[in-house]
């Protein structure tokens, strides 16, 4: 013989089923809506700098510093074969922690502290990423953690690289140029340099 079910336990059914499928739907739409502020920043990031094509709009929007390594190579690859970045461009007014300790270390995704160009065969240049830059010393005595963009934390670079910086933090995004190794991958194995 069975027991009959009581009238409170068919009314914990329904509340039951309803708490799972909301924990379901939450744990399905968090990563979703993280994944989607994501794009709609890079979005932005992209639209912040579609002008930048045009050396002249990017040379005009502060983007005057061609930057060269210590030994002055200008189009940076890998040594160890995994690809390019390009020429870099740096605009000397959004790192000001470079030339002044003191100064206020920020990183924003609609203002790149530099523009990555990919060198073409026939001496043209077309903007293929944004590089992210600020100065390690300066960035962890005025914030609590490393730096990040796009939901990505950023690279370190010790002192005694190539560029003769002081440790620096760095994110390349390759808003302009898919990157078949990710999105925000230091190097493009798609760039080359002559």
């Amino acid at each position: 013989m069975h027991e009959p079910i009581s009238r409170s336990s068919t009314r914990r059914l329904p509340l039951l089923v309803g708490l799972a499928i909301l924990t379901l739907t939450l744990f399905s739409v968090i990563p979703v809506a993280a994944q989607s502020d994501k794009q709609s920043d890079v979005a932005a990031a992209r639209i912040a700098t579609a002008s930048y094509h045009e050396m002249s709009a990017a040379n005009a929007a502060g983007y005057t510093v061609r930057v060269a390594d210590n030994q002055g190579v200008t189009c940076i690859a890998d040594p160890g074969g995994a690809g390019a970045m390009g020429v870099h461009y740096l605009n000397p007014s959004q790192i000001p922690e470079l030339f002044d300790p003191s100064a206020a270390a920020s990183v924003d995704a609609m203002t790149p502290e530099l523009l990555v160009f990919a060198p073409g065969q026939d001496g043209t240049q077309r903007l293929v990423a944004l590089e992210y830059l600020t100065i390690k010393a300066a960035w962890d005595a005025q914030h609590a953690g490393p730096p990040s963009l796009f939901g990505q934390p950023f690279n370190q670079t010790a002192a005694g690289n190539r560029f003769g910086l002081p440790a620096y933090y760095s994110l390349h995004a390759w808003v302009w140029d898919p990157n078949p190794t990710d999105l925000f991958a230091p190097w493009n194995p798609r760039v080359t340099c002559p």
